[in-house]
């Protein structure tokens, strides 16, 4: 899970989101001012991971979904495709915390924060036990707003209702995908089959194809449409995760915000790592590798090194082609339906930017 830059926004779109998420935040802090001072550092860490940086890749896709299925824009649609933001922090604040990375953007990750608030302010007990908690009830709050935004968005309560199980699926299936991973890593599973329902769960249903069927949902669309958005958005969302599986061991750290090969450190069996394990001959490349996973010590040198063995297994070779044979398969999805407007060529520009992309 791995956000920063700004794709495609037609329509003013990211701004909109930004206002909504900014409207809505402000109101939750005051409600916090009114509670106890003491609350001040939860709003404050809230604010600035929330709208301090995404992509909007999941209010994009929803709202184009929307669009694309006949929808009108209004500004009730925006406040909810906004509440996907919410979902989407409160995962990645979890998610950190459990795989112990310290950065996010380039920034402190929020367990991190609240270690730092708690050692700077010489408080009792154990610093990185209140970061765990701090990033824990921030998480939770976030997966709660996302559920007020949404029903605070003045959308009639039967297009709420028709959209609402695709939210709630969304939410419970990036959870389980959650768990998936944790479990893969603690057996050490490095099966790319285990890898790639990993991916689908973790990130591909959850980063374009449910938003996708929430903005049709929004919109009344046919079982027709929505069929075909999810053979558009789940081959693009399996596209997207590999792309930040590659950029997770080759990524450049001042355009993705975190440390080179921090996937490796936390020990992720991703789809990339699998099949280097499954692939790689040389002498002594797949206890290296084998080694390197999960070592929060690795070093810049143990990176390149387990670099060049994925390089020269074949593995990375074989990801980037799985990257573009799910691409085609999605794009082709998508220009076997008709579209309202200029929906198709927004969703075509929402997927070279999902997919080919270096944060």
């Amino acid at each position: 899970m791995n956000e920063s830059a700004h794709p495609v926004d037609r329509a003013g779109l990211r701004s909109r989101v930004q206002r909504e998420l900014e409207r809505f935040l402000a109101a939750q802090r005051a409600h916090m001012h009114s509670i106890d001072d003491d609350l001040s550092p939860l709003a404050d860490a809230a604010e600035a991971f929330v709208l301090g940086g995404g992509k909007r890749l999941r209010p994009a896709f929803a709202y184009w979904g929307y669009r694309g299925a006949g929808g009108p824009d209004q500004d009730g649609v925006i406040t909810a495709v906004a509440a996907l933001e919410l979902v989407q922090a409160g995962a990645l604040i979890h998610d950190d915390l459990i795989d112990a990375s310290d950065t996010r953007r380039g920034e402190p990750s929020v367990h991190r924060k609240f270690h730092n608030l708690h050692t700077q302010r010489l408080w009792h007990g154990r610093a990185d036990q209140f970061g765990g908690a701090g990033a824990i009830i921030i998480g939770d709050l976030c997966l709660v707003w996302s559920d007020d935004m949404l029903y605070r968005s003045g959308l009639d309560p039967a297009v709420l209702a028709r959209a609402r199980p695709v939210f709630d699926v969304m939410r419970t299936d990036v959870m389980l995908g959650q768990y998936l991973d944790a479990i893969s890593q603690a057996r050490g599973d490095t099966s790319p089959e285990r890898a790639g329902l990993v991916a689908r769960y973790k990130s591909a249903k959850y980063t374009v194809e449910h938003p996708l069927l929430f903005g049709a949902a929004l919109a009344g669309a046919d079982s027709e449409l929505k069929k075909a958005y999810s053979s558009f958005g789940l081959p693009l969302g399996e596209a997207f995760q590999l792309r930040d599986d590659v950029l997770g061991v080759f990524g450049d750290p001042a355009e993705t915000g975190k440390p080179a090969g921090d996937d490796l450190r936390e020990g992720k069996r991703t789809y990339l790592v699998a099949l280097a394990l499954e692939r790689a001959t040389g002498p002594g490349d797949r206890e290296l590798l084998i080694k390197a996973l999960g070592n929060p010590d690795l070093d810049v040198e143990e990176v390149l090194a387990v670099r060049e063995v994925i390089v020269q297994s074949g593995a990375l070779a074989a990801t980037e082609a799985r990257i573009e044979e799910l691409m085609t398969t999605a794009l082709a999805a998508l220009d076997r339906v008709e579209l309202d407007g200029e929906a198709t060529t927004v969703l075509h520009e929402l997927a070279a930017a999902s997919v080919y992309r270096s944060t």
